[in-house]
C-alpha cells in the first residue's frame, strides 16, 4: 500500500486546488451526532454518499472529497490520526457522537464491515443492526481497531466514536444497488437512533437521581442544623 503523500491538511492545501482537486462539504444541523467521510469522493467511494444518506436531515455531515478520477488513493489521503482539516475538526469537536466511514481493500473479507473506535456500545449497536439487515461485520480481530485517541472518530466531546471500514466489493454493491444501499444506511440510522434514545434515557435517569440526592441532602441539612436558640452562648475572654 502506497504511503500518503501528505501528512497534514496544510501540506495538502499548499499543493492541491480546492474546487478542482478536492472539495469540503460541511453540514452543521446543530445535532450531537456527526457522520464523516474524511476520505470521500474519489478517494474511497462511495463513503461520502453513504455519509450524506445516513445523516439525512437529522445529523451533521462532513466530507472531504477527492474530485478527480485520475488520482491514486494515497495522493489525497490524510490518515485518520493526522487528519486536521479545520472545518471538519471544528464540527467534530462539538459533537458527542462521531461515526467515520472509510473504504478498505477486500483482503480476505470482501463482504465484512470492520467496526472499530472507542465507543464500544455504539460499535456493538451498529454491528447488531447491520447484522439484522443481512450484512457481515467484525468488531475485533481486524487491522483497523481505531483505538487511538488521535483518530478523527475519537475527537468528539466524549472522546470516543466509531469507525467503519467498508471493503471494496461491498462498496461496489452499495454503489450499484439502491435497495442494498438503503438497507445499509437505514440499519446505521436505526442504531444511532437507538443509541441517542438510550443516552437521553440515561441522562433523564441521572438527573432524577441527582435531584433525589439533592433533596435528601437538603432535608438532612435542615434536620441536622440546630436552632439558633439552642446554640450555646459564646463568651469572649477579656483582658483583666
Amino acid at each position: 500500500m502506497a504511503m500518503d503523500r501528505y501528512s497534514s491538511y496544510a501540506d495538502l492545501k499548499a499543493t492541491e486546488r480546492q474546487g478542482i482537486d478536492y472539495s469540503i462539504v460541511s453540514l452543521d444541523r446543530h445535532s450531537p451526532v456527526t457522520i464523516i467521510a474524511p476520505h470521500g469522493g474519489q478517494i474511497e467511494p462511495p463513503t461520502s454518499t453513504l455519509a450524506i444518506a445516513i445523516a439525512a436531515d437529522d445529523y451533521n455531515a462532513y466530507c472531504f472529497d477527492g474530485l478527480r478520477t485520475d488520482r491514486q488513493h494515497h495522493e489525497l489521503h490524510i490518515t485518520s490520526q493526522n487528519f486536521d482539516e479545520p472545518i471538519g475538526c471544528k464540527l467534530i469537536a462539538k459533537s458527542d457522537t462521531v461515526i467515520a466511514l472509510h473504504g478498505r481493500r477486500d483482503r480476505k473479507a470482501p463482504k465484512s464491515v470492520w467496526i472499530g473506535g472507542l465507543d464500544g456500545e455504539l460499535c456493538y449497536g451498529i454491528a447488531t443492526y447491520l447484522g439484522r439487515a443481512g450484512f457481515q461485520t467484525a468488531t475485533g480481530g481486524h487491522e483497523f481497531p481505531a483505538l487511538d485517541l488521535a483518530n478523527i472518530c475519537n475527537r468528539g466531546r466524549r472522546k470516543k466514536g466509531v469507525q467503519l471500514e467498508i471493503p471494496r466489493s461491498l462498496r461496489d454493491i452499495l454503489s450499484g444497488d439502491t435497495e442494498v444501499f438503503n438497507q445499509f444506511t437505514n440499519a446505521i440510522r436505526l442504531s444511532i437512533a437507538d443509541a441517542v434514545c438510550a443516552g437521553a434515557a440515561d441522562s433523564i435517569a441521572r438527573q432524577k437521581s441527582e435531584s433525589k440526592v439533592d433533596r435528601s441532602f437538603r432535608s438532612f441539612a435542615m434536620t441536622a442544623s440546630p436552632n439558633a436558640d439552642a446554640r450555646p452562648a459564646l463568651t469572649r475572654s477579656r483582658k483583666a
